[in-house]
């Protein structure tokens, strides 16, 4: 009988704690992976206040499941995505590393851990091949990882100390270029990388990192139902759209609420609605939520709000939906919600750049609109609102995205090429590579 594989999944948050997509793309993996013949998973999570650290020790368990283990970490440079602590790293993340002793290693983000995580593992488990999925663009651009200008947030094309010194100007070029020689001597340290987009990877290989050494693999999802289409009369409107994601302006919610409020009412019909569900408004600058408030009073009715959510929660919130509107103003990568509304059918108003334009293709399973446009994406509601066979045609031909088996499979492909290279260049299966799109 073969021995079973143990792979250590590790995350920048529980999904318990932080619903975001990275949180809940590397949960699913775990589970999906544990589920998988002749492999055994377990999952470390960085937690930080408002927690409180266990006395002793930065490794933690709130009642969760057998195999996850929280760590807590709360001394971190975002500027270098560095850990302060080290002797706290030594002490605590390599020992558990090395009780656990893993066949492969999966970082799915040191965002809180920090970059010498991968180091540590290295150098406590020297034959351990190490992964690290990329879920954004947080090493290459220290604007939150948005590739994003700082100046009127128009997008930025290219990666380099001059540019990104130009954002920056208080911190300067020569630091811009200590920062990324930084971080690429730990991500050198990995063996291989996966990304849920091949733009995100275009992106990395521009930076410097090699091609050959990347995978794209779609996030899996855990499905928990599947929401039938919304009924409707006939001669009936396909006129509730919805936006789930967090409240901040680089997502774009303002420019969704502000062209609802320019709809026609003719076009609109009188059962229309703006479904938003999301939070965190309190926490933006206070421009951005003054903006977004006076678009809210303008629309009116035609907006409503029902918080956050979770994910075993949309089966439920989706039911009522006829469209999803995904109106980020920077590239993104591979939104877990385009995976989710095709899951249940629903087509995407998108747009037209990044990981968004990649996942949704115009005119096929959704809309794409011009980047921060509003009056185009005006223009796209109202195609979406007065095309009456439109909606059936997109549905149509939306194609059912992967599970989380499947995406556990295709990982495990992943780790078994790693490991049966015992060190060397691994063999990938061909579908395996990543190709510029």
């Amino acid at each position: 009988m073969s021995k079973t594989k143990r792979a250590l999944i590790i995350s920048h948050g529980h999904p318990s704690f932080s619903l975001g997509g990275g949180e809940v793309a590397s949960y699913n993996l775990h589970n999906g992976l544990h589920d998988l013949p002749g492999w055994e998973s377990h999952y470390l999570a960085r937690v930080a206040p408002p927690i409180a650290q266990h006395r002793g020790s930065a490794l933690m368990a709130l009642r969760q499941k057998e195999r996850e283990v929280l760590y807590y970490a709360n001394d971190y440079d975002h500027f270098r995505l560095s850990n302060r602590n080290l002797p706290g790293l030594e002490k605590d993340f390599v020992r558990y590393v090395r009780d656990l002793q893993p066949d492969v290693v999966n970082f799915h983000h040191f965002l809180g851990l920090g970059i010498e995580t991968i180091q540590a593992v290295r150098q406590a488990l020297p034959r351990v091949p190490i992964v690290v999925t990329l879920h954004e663009y947080l090493s290459i651009c220290h604007h939150h990882g948005q590739m994003v200008k700082t100046s009127r947030n128009t997008l930025c094309y290219r990666a380099s100390p001059a540019d990104c010194a130009g954002c920056f100007p208080h911190i300067g070029e020569a630091e811009f270029f200590k920062r990324e020689l930084f971080l690429k001597t730990f991500l050198e340290q990995a063996d291989f990388y996966v990304s849920p987009s091949n733009f995100l990877i275009d992106r990395y290989v521009d930076w410097g990192l090699p091609r050959e050494k990347f995978r794209m693999i779609e996030n899996g999802l855990t499905i928990e139902g599947i929401a039938p289409p919304r009924p409707v009369t006939r001669g009936g409107k396909r006129n509730r759209f919805a936006f789930f994601g967090q409240l901040t302006e680089f997502k774009g919610a303002h420019l969704l609420v502000e062209a609802v409020s320019r709809l026609s009412d003719k076009a609109w019909g009188e059962d229309g609605a703006l479904m938003i569900f999301g939070g965190n408004l309190e926490r933006q600058p206070e421009a951005y939520q003054k903006r977004f408030n006076d678009a809210v009073e303008k629309a009116g009715d035609r907006v409503r709000f029902y918080g956050s959510y979770r994910s075993a929660e949309l089966p439920g919130l989706m039911k009522d939906v006829d469209w999803m509107v995904i109106p980020s103003i920077w590239w993104e990568n591979s939104p877990v919600v385009i995976q989710e509304a095709f899951l249940h059918g629903r087509p995407i108003i998108a747009s037209n750049i990044g990981g968004m334009a990649e996942k949704v293709t115009h005119g096929v399973d959704g809309l794409h609109f011009r980047n921060g446009s509003v009056e185009d994406l005006v223009d796209r509601m109202t195609e979406a609102l007065t095309s009456p066979d439109l909606w059936d045609r997109l549905r149509l031909r939306i194609r059912r995205p992967i599970d989380r088996a499947e995406c556990a499979r295709q990982h495990a492909e992943v780790f078994d090429a790693l490991l049966a290279a015992g060190g060397a260049a691994p063999s990938i299966p061909e579908r395996a590579v990543a190709q510029r799109s």
